[in-house]
């Protein structure tokens, strides 16, 4: 007797695949829609020449000029670029200029050596160079050095290498001069335990004793992007806020500088967008004073004018406090409010004018972010990842939100791939607003980089968990399609350093939810190896629906199943999952897995056994699918 399969949406990985009847427990690049599970869309690389950029990018932010010019900041572990039409831009900001250096060039070598006493800098740095002399006979031109962004290698105490677009025409020692112009140290590439000298607790007295082990982690370079007006605003984890004037001029050449009068040491800023005070969020309480900082001091900018910060009589610029917390981990921008999150509560900071400025109130506790950008605001509400484990959501009162894959995400016995905690600064959380979704992604437990995603469906109330990697994420908006990031520490990146190696890796950047499988220069098309799996179904010997007895005690024998798919281009697989027992390892069945495609009107089987679950997947290029529902012609065969 032919019988309808019906599942609820989204994963169950609380209760055991014999326990999850009539629901889906595992998959993997998935998503719900009015209930049914499909496959998700393609992405394809960006940029008009395949540009990689370096180092992980850790923030992005879309945002329009007054000529509607369209713009996308992204913030890596190694610089600051803009994407615009079509084309990668660096804007990477400046560190202080060291003048007086020298070079040694060898004929027909690209190699040329800078020599400057007590330089400073490290290896794998990007420098560039500015009043520049060139070495004689060289047979460089000044553009060379000026117009290249350079990585440095053979570094020593006086000296380092670069390498140059072209070989010297001769060999010169200690001739020409420049002044080197340092990119601006963001930070680490990932979070990682500080391990070395004169790691230990304050009051240790074993202080200055090598450390094999440790409980500093050191924060990785991180960014919070955010846009005054048509002006980007980039502020360096604990480090200095900067701006760029999307309506100057053409992005080419000119770089984001020091915003003035602001704050040199904060953890994070954000724009209030209703009434233009910018925020600076574990801040110095001296500006200036980079000693002074306190991860819980909060002070923000005179109404529509971003370079004032001393409060007066005649300006709306502040300070304030918060209390509960020991720092300042993420805040958003939500409707009429700025949600800001300590590691254990919530606080709303909502405008009301003079003579106070600002209302600052404590909404809830036990809530704490667990990373700076692993929170999203979307539709009147801001859904966070805690530290102290669960998601929560703010619509006006803190809520917990029910998650039915909340082990799998936050701890890692068994089969769980839990967050590695450790490295909880890298999750990047946005929202999808094509399918009313919110990502977290995150590194799974053993893992320093991004490599596991968790999303909840808040129109269809369901969670799903997927190998889907992105280190950034930015929904459609501003572009069509939600732009996302992919980083590959293996991978040497192509713009902009010139001389560039594979040492901090590089992120690919992708237009989300387009065709059916991956692009990108590096392995062409690849396709995107979907797949579902249901919970363990048993039956009854009873035509009575409503009669449970002896639920599993029989052993199924099924003839066949007629397929649904509401969607179906190419193949797609289905797997009937046989076992005995919920402690038994399910196998297919003898004749499966069985291929279907549109044409397909039934499948027939020799299946046999007490339990059974579906998988349904794909494997090929160009081949997507939603489903429908499932037929499967079972009957009692026994009860051994």
């Amino acid at each position: 007797m032919l019988q309808k399969l019906n599942f609820k949406p989204g994963f169950n990985k609380q209760v055991t695949e014999s326990g999850a009847e009539s629901q889906w427990v595992d998959g993997d690049f998935v998503r719900f829609r009015y209930g049914l599970p499909e496959k998700i869309g393609g992405w394809s690389q960006l940029t008009s020449l395949n540009r990689t950029l370096p180092g992980a990018a850790r923030a992005q932010h879309s945002f329009v000029s007054l000529e509607g010019e369209k713009y996308a900041a992204i913030g890596t572990s190694q610089g600051l670029f803009l994407y615009y039409n079509q084309q990668f831009y660096d804007i990477t900001p400046l560190d202080t200029a060291i003048t007086g250096a020298t070079f040694d060039a060898a004929s027909g070598s690209a190699t040329v050596t800078v020599n400057k006493t007590s330089h400073g800098l490290e290896e794998g740095r990007y420098v560039t160079f500015s009043s520049v002399t060139v070495p004689t006979g060289s047979g460089y031109a000044i553009t060379d050095f000026t117009e290249n962004t350079f990585e440095i290698t053979n570094v020593t105490v006086n000296a380092f290498d670069i390498i140059m677009p072209s070989n010297s025409a001769g060999t010169t020692s200690g001739t020409g001069s420049a002044t080197i112009d340092p990119y601006v140290i963001v930070g680490p590439t990932f979070q990682t335990a500080n391990f070395g000298w004169g790691t230990s607790y304050w009051g240790d007295s074993t202080w200055g004793t090598a450390r094999t082990a440790t409980s500093v982690v050191l924060d990785p370079g991180l960014w919070s992007l955010d846009n005054f007006g048509q002006i980007l605003t980039a502020t360096i984890l604990n480090g200095k806020t900067f701006t760029w004037d999307a309506g100057a001029a053409s992005p080419k050449g000119r770089r984001a500088t020091v915003m003035a009068n602001a704050p040199t040491k904060t953890r994070l800023t954000q724009v209030s967008d209703r009434d233009r005070h910018v925020f600076h969020f574990g801040t110095e309480t001296t500006i200036g004073d980079t000693t002074t900082q306190d991860p819980m001091f909060i002070r923000f900018s005179n109404q529509e004018d971003f370079n004032t910060y001393t409060p007066t009589a005649t300006n709306t610029a502040g300070t304030f406090r918060l209390d509960k917390g020991n720092v300042i981990v993420g805040a958003v921008s939500g409707k009429d409010y700025t949600l800001v999150l300590t590691d254990s509560s919530a606080y709303v900071i909502q405008f009301v004018g003079p003579p106070f400025t600002f209302s600052v109130r404590q909404v809830g506790t036990n809530c704490g972010l667990i990373g700076q950008n692993a929170l999203s605001y979307s539709n009147g509400v801001v859904f966070w990842m805690s530290g102290e484990g669960g998601f929560f959501m703010y619509d006006g009162t803190v809520k917990a939100i029910p998650c039915l894959v909340e082990d799998f995400v936050f701890t890692t016995s068994g089969d769980n791939l839990g967050v590695n905690y450790s490295s909880s600064q890298l999750i990047y959380c946005e929202h999808n607003t094509l399918y009313n979704e919110i990502n977290w992604f995150y590194p799974k437990a053993n893992t320093t980089q991004i490599n596991r995603c968790v999303n909840y469906n808040y129109g269809e109330d369901c969670w799903t968990t997927s190998s889907l990697s992105r280190s950034s994420y930015v929904d459609q908006g501003v572009f069509n399609n939600p732009y996302a990031t992919d980083y590959d520490k293996t991978l040497t990146p192509n713009f902009p350093i010139q001389g560039i190696s594979n040492l901090f890796g590089a992120s690919i950047y992708y237009a989300q939810e387009t065709g059916t499988d991956q692009v990108n220069s590096i392995t062409g098309t690849t396709s995107i190896n979907a797949y579902i799996q249901s919970g363990d179904y048993d039956i009854t010997n009873s035509n009575n629906i409503a009669d449970l007895r002896g639920d599993g005690e029989y052993i199924m024998s099924v003839k066949r199943f007629i397929p649904d798919f509401q969607v179906l281009t190419g193949n797609s697989k289905i797997t009937l999952l046989i076992n005995n027992y919920p402690s038994d390892t399910a196998a297919s069945s003898p004749l499966g897995p069985f291929t279907v495609s549109s044409s397909t009107d039934k499948i027939d089987t020799r299946a046999r056994g007490r339990l059974v679950a579906l998988k349904i997947e794909n494997d090929a290029i160009g081949e997507t699918w939603r489903y429908g529902t499932m037929r499967l012609d079972a009957k009692p065969d026994g009860r051994r």
